[in-house]
């Protein structure tokens, strides 16, 4: 096989692909022509991880690049992305300790097919991959936020046998109108949350709300492999170039090295890798403990779910917790190599008008769209690669309107990191909505920008009062990403 062609042929052959298709592909891939070339290079938003794939499965298939000793390692941490996990003790070890209390029992219920989630549409729908933080003012350890009494860091609405759950969550959505510059009118839809049933009597007057979306999986290992160096030179606390655009970087705590670190994973920024997110995600959404996380989320006015049964092996060593070792790594190789979708149309006019608006209008200068990958002897796919990811990964101060007012280590109450936008036209196709943001408030891309606030601002109004046509063709070009 041609060297270079690896990453896109082996893909196709094992899909079924037709051996004709799979020899044009190497032909291009390896640059048949300039043209050729800087075709394929726009269309390589995760280098040579990069999955040529634009069905319901393109947020979930392995990076291409992958060796079969690292697609063996992918295939098993994928197994246990999409189990179900069950309320210990279990028949069969290893699958239990669901709970006490959880809001899920498998990470595909709130990523599916390792994708976006979907916000409840309406008033009374089930919360089913948007969660709720919780905090009030001060912090925790080591800067973290400082969990709610009785409720802890995130509510979790279900209970296993004999432990109730937290309550209900409740959001209401009410009508923003505005108008663009050209007199068309437009609505927004702004939440507001509430909770009803609570099973522990009220919240500490002064807590802190903080609504997060599911977001996709696919790429966090290539975001992960990005020096330290190279995301900071990016930052601009105090705005020297006085361009109105001041990210930062924020700075948690990571439990491997027990030392503060670079954020780079949440929307907030507030976690560091992608295994300590896993490891968070499991103890959070679905109660089990791992060895990062070895405690469970019981507060002390949680009675049952204190006495609830472990699925902790008797005579397994002090906190290791309920998800081993050997499946927290599984999952671990898992998430970061997850391929990246390849950009679409991307010689399209429209597509390509759209894509010189969205830089004029300033929106690359936060959705930085270019980034280089440093060296990882451990995951060599992902090392050296020239991806596009549309993100800087610092934090900026999206203003009010977007604000949650929660701190999350050094990230104020109106400061997200900006996320990435690969793969972002493909989330209709794989998860069947448009929903945007953190909370899902956007129905589409329009909305989402409509948003923005804060160190957007002028990026915003850009686009507000671009012509129908113009905005039509900046959508167009985020529908290709």
């Amino acid at each position: 096989m041609i060297p270079h062609a690896r990453p896109f042929l082996t893909p196709l052959l094992r899909s079924g692909t037709p051996i004709v298709v799979c020899l044009a592909t190497a032909l291009y891939a390896c640059g048949g022509s300039d043209a050729d070339v800087s075709t394929i290079d726009e269309r390589l938003s995760g280098g040579e991880t990069t999955v040529f794939d634009d069905t319901w499965g393109s947020y979930k298939r392995p990076a291409a690049n992958l060796d079969d000793e690292a697609l063996r390692a992918f295939s098993l941490g994928d197994h246990l992305f999409n189990r179900g996990w069950v309320t210990a003790p279990a028949s069969i070890p290893g699958g239990d300790g669901l709970g006490p209390t959880f809001n899920a029992n498998n990470c595909s219920s709130c990523h599916s097919k390792s994708g976006n989630g979907g916000p409840p549409d309406a008033e009374g729908e089930a919360f089913l991959s948007l969660l709720l933080r919780l905090s009030i003012p001060g912090t925790g350890p080591h800067g973290a936020p400082n969990p709610e009494p009785a409720y802890g860091d995130q509510f979790n609405s279900r209970g296993i046998s004999g432990v109730p759950g937290e309550g209900r969550e409740r959001v209401r959505y009410v009508d923003v109108s505005g108008t663009y510059g050209d007199g068309t009118p437009y609505t927004l839809r702004k939440p507001f949350y509430s909770f009803e049933d609570l099973a522990f009597g009220p919240m500490d007057p002064a807590t802190m709300v903080s609504p997060r979306l599911a977001r996709p999986v696919f790429g966090l290992g290539l975001l992960e492999t990005i020096p330290d160096e190279a995301i900071l030179a990016k930052a601009d606390p105090d705005d020297a170039d006085h361009n109105g655009i001041s990210g930062r970087p924020n700075r948690v705590w990571s439990v491997r090295k027990q030392a503060m670190v670079l954020g780079r994973v949440g929307w907030k920024a507030n976690q560091p890798n992608v295994e300590q997110q896993t490891a968070g995600a499991f103890l959070g959404d679905m109660g089990i403990t791992s060895l990062l996380f070895p405690e469970e989320n019981c507060t002390s006015a949680q009675v049952a779910c204190l006495a609830a049964p472990t699925g902790v092996t008797a005579g397994s060593p002090a906190g290791t917790g309920e998800l081993s070792e050997a499946d927290l790594d599984a999952l671990n190789r898992w998430g970061k190599t997850l391929g990246v979708p390849a950009r679409r149309d991307v010689d399209d006019p429209q597509v390509r008008a759209g894509q010189a608006l969205f830089k004029s209008a300033g929106c690359v200068q936060c959705h930085a769209d270019d980034a280089l990958t440093g060296n990882d002897p451990e995951f060599p796919a992902l090392s050296k690669q020239r991806i596009h990811p549309y993100s800087d990964l610092l934090l900026h101060d999206m203003g009010e309107g977007l604000a949650d007012g929660r701190p999350d280590f050094e990230a104020t109450g109106s400061e997200w990191r900006t996320p990435p936008l690969w793969g972002i036209g493909l989330l209709n196709t794989v998860n069947k909505h448009n929903f945007l943001l953190h909370d899902g408030r956007a129905r589409g891309f329009a909305e989402a920008i409509l948003w923005h606030d804060g160190e957007a601002a002028g990026a915003r109004e850009t686009f507000r009062a671009m012509s129908a046509k113009e905005r039509d063709a900046l959508v167009r070009f985020l529908q290709s990403l």
